[in-house]
């Protein structure tokens, strides 16, 4: 072997050997977190990847998803070509078609939908990934349709939902000048690696961190206080911090005078959470839950890190979430450096240094003035607090009555009927409910097997995908290799689908370029500029961030204050659930709220979690990922529980809750407490949201209440 051919098998770019690096980013995760990624392409094919160095995001890092990425562009099951449905639905029974005819067929569809029963009829779903989100709205909005929802009816908007409530908008932690950082059920370590390096950074210079976690994570085991609680009970233990803070004077008493509404009614409410009440519901002992509100209340910034879902995800979710945010308000730590610092949301839920068009983009018609949306009738709050977005946990249930009206069509991208709770009770409902299912997708997935039609989309490395940093930087990436097979990405399916069913709509009509710009002309950037630096730039001249801007003008909140009562929530009569005070509620299925369906499901049901090579159903599929946890789908024991029930690493054990079972290989673990029964999501093989009822869920968001209830588990012999 001469030393081309060594260069070359070493995958070394450069002239001789034809191999270039390329710019892009890694949009398999989480939309907050696409990592930078150097790209070695020859021939027009991808070698390999690597974590780009020069990006600010993620500095050079990648987890175990990003560094799969070849094998996720050029997995086995990528579709290839539309196909048509031509057998009973879930047979995967297809025949390839050609894109006009599948287009048509979907315009067709949409259209005689809504002369027959209205553009309502037609629900426009968005799930992974999300770049086209702006996009796909407006195209429901110019359609006609109130109905467009998003997987974020499960993951983030309620956390969102509980902000708004509290501060009228959302606020960042702010990381690099804190001096008391506390991490809310998030495991940046696993989930999100950028700001892992930016916690550990802040730990070298000396920041202390207090992680509230019913598990034991890698996060959790670098807190200077871990307070492990049992599932769902987050509000009870806020609650109990707010007790210490006012008891022993360490909340900012000038500000909750002159900036908060509600705060003597919240005074009220904590006088008697004491930390021995709090113990007794959440499990954490007193002496730590006093040394948290000591950490908090002396440190001179504080700031809460949340998560998307996992406060949420319980049957008292945004109520806990309300209760987590009041101790950032009543110590003053709100939107001020070192706390929950208020910046201009750029674009797709983040800040990066410039203002931009996207919700005037979104909202190409008022949906105000259209039918009711999907679970408006249902959850009330969440439409009022977040307009132009439907429920998307009420479809099922709309689809079997057609109350307030029939669900005709719904067009999915990247849609996961796994997501909800019942799933196989939905997946019933779309087979024999809905009249067409169109499914745009990567892969051949279970939801895909049960549509009219699917259409082939390209992964981002194939497409254009402009995206913002929190650390004022901005990148448009550019496709590094030509779509493979029939493929389209995801933008030109919906520009195509708009020049059929809602032309009219000359803006989304006239394609990427000219949308980008549009949205991206307050900060004077533009999409040629961008294409210039395929590897992404620091925005010139970004918006500085300006703290207290609450001194100065009116918060976004009926009150024009933080509210630690809610006004929003004053209008629904104090019904359990909807308190305008963050009251505290067991999950509806736990020992304290069912103690007749404890006795035969002593233990408690925690899902969703991710591991690090893991998100959703995505990477279960690669061989390198799945590798990584070879008896997966599993659930995670504590020792104490295996001993228990006579479980050993690696048997065969059956969870069941009251409306399902699942069979799975049990992990013995310290990360659990005992009495916790913990089983990641995503897996085909075991689907864990088939122990859930439909409607398990919170009374405001609507947000299922996949991290507590109530479960038993059984060896499985022989």
């Amino acid at each position: 072997m001469n030393d081309l051919e060594r260069r070359i098998k070493a995958k070394i770019p450069g002239p001789d050997t034809g191999i270039e690096v390329r710019k892009s980013i890694c949009t398999i995760c989480d939309p907050m977190t696409q990592c930078g990624l150097d790209v070695f392409v020859k021939d027009g094919k991808i070698l390999k990847v690597e974590g780009s160095e020069g990006h600010p995001y993620n500095r050079g890092a990648l987890c175990p998803k990003g560094a799969s990425t070849r094998q996720y562009v050029y997995s086995e099951d990528r579709l290839k070509t539309p196909l048509r449905r031509v057998g009973p639905r879930g047979s995967g029974a297809f025949e390839p078609i050609s894109w006009e005819e599948a287009l048509d067929t979907i315009a067709q569809k949409c259209l005689e939908a809504k002369a027959d029963y209205g553009p309502e009829s037609v629900v426009f779903f968005s799930g992974y990934t999300k770049f086209f989100r702006p996009f796909l709205k407006r195209m429901a909005l110019s359609f006609g349709s109130p109905n467009y929802c998003t997987e974020s009816s499960t993951c983030h908007q309620a956390t969102a939902l509980a902000q708004k409530l509290t501060f009228g908008q959302g606020g960042g932690p702010d990381i690099k000048n804190t001096e008391c950082l506390i991490v809310w059920s998030a495991n940046p370590f696993y989930t999100n690696p950028g700001n892992g390096k930016n916690i550990q950074a802040a730990l070298d210079r000396g920041m202390k961190m207090i992680v509230v976690d019913p598990r034991l994570t890698p996060t959790a085991a670098k807190a200077t206080l871990h307070l492990q609680l049992r599932p769902g009970t987050d509000g009870a233990l806020a609650l109990a911090i707010g007790h210490l803070l006012i008891k022993e004077g360490l909340y900012d008493a000038d500000f909750c005078r002159d900036y908060t509404y509600g705060f003597e009614d919240y005074k009220k409410l904590v006088a008697d959470c004491t930390p021995a009440w709090a113990e007794e519901r959440t499990g954490v002992p007193a002496s730590r839950i006093v040394e948290a509100a000591r950490m908090i209340g002396r440190a001179k910034s504080a700031c809460v890190l949340p998560s998307a879902s996992p406060v949420v995800h319980h049957t008292n979710g945004v109520q806990n979430y309300r209760a987590i945010f009041s101790l950032i308000a009543i110590t003053g730590n709100f939107d001020r450096p070192g706390g929950n610092c208020v910046k201009v949301e750029s674009y797709l839920h983040v800040t990066g240094g410039i203002a931009t068009n996207e919700h005037k983009f979104e909202l190409s018609a008022d949906p105000s003035k259209m039918a009711k949306r999907v679970g408006e009738e249902v959850y009330p709050v969440w439409m009022e607090s977040l307009p132009g977005e439907a429920q998307a946990m009420c479809v099922p249930e709309q689809l079997r009555t057609a109350d307030p009206y029939p669900i005709r069509v719904i067009l999915g991208f990247g849609m996961n009927y796994r997501m909800w709770p019942d799933s196989d009770g939905f997946l019933k409902a779309i087979d024999e409910k809905l009249d067409f299912l169109a499914v745009t997708d990567l892969f051949m997935t279970d939801t895909c097997r049960h549509a009219d039609i699917v259409l082939p989309a390209c992964s981002s490395l194939e497409r254009y995908e402009l995206r913002c940093y929190g650390m004022n930087y901005i990148q448009l990436a550019s496709p590094v290799i030509d779509k493979l097979y029939d493929s389209r990405w995801d933008l030109d399916i919906i520009f195509e689908l708009a020049r059929r069913i809602c032309p009219e709509d000359t803006l989304l009509c006239s394609g990427y370029e000219s949308c980008i710009n549009y949205i991206l002309e307050p900060s004077g950037l533009t999409f040629e500029e961008l294409k210039k630096h395929p590897g992404g730039m620091f925005v010139p001249h970004p918006l500085p961030y300006i703290p207290k801007k609450y001194e100065k003008e009116p918060l976004k909140t009926p009150s024009g204050k933080v509210e630690l009562r809610s006004k929003v929530l004053e209008k629904y009569g104090e019904k359990p659930g909807l308190e305008s005070l963050p009251v505290y509620h067991p999950p509806k299925y736990s020992k304290e709220a069912a103690p007749e369906m404890a006795k035969e499901y002593p233990l408690i049901l925690n899902s969703g979690s991710r591991l690090p090579m893991f998100v959703h159903t995505r990477t279960y599929r690669l061989s390198w990922t799945s590798s990584l946890r070879p008896n997966a789908p599993s659930a995670d024991l504590s020792p104490t529980d295996a001993k228990s029930f006579g479980v050993a690493e690696g048997d065969r054990i059956r969870v069941s809750t009251p409306f399902g079972s699942i069979e799975l290989t049990a992990h013995i673990t310290g990360m659990v407490q005992p009495g916790v029964v913990h089983i990641y999501h995503g897996s085909s093989k075991a689907d864990v949201n088939e122990l859930f009822e439909y409607g398990y869920g919170d009374p405001i968001s609507g947000f299922p209440g996949y991290k507590s209830a109530l479960c038993k588990l059984e060896k499985i012999e022989g």
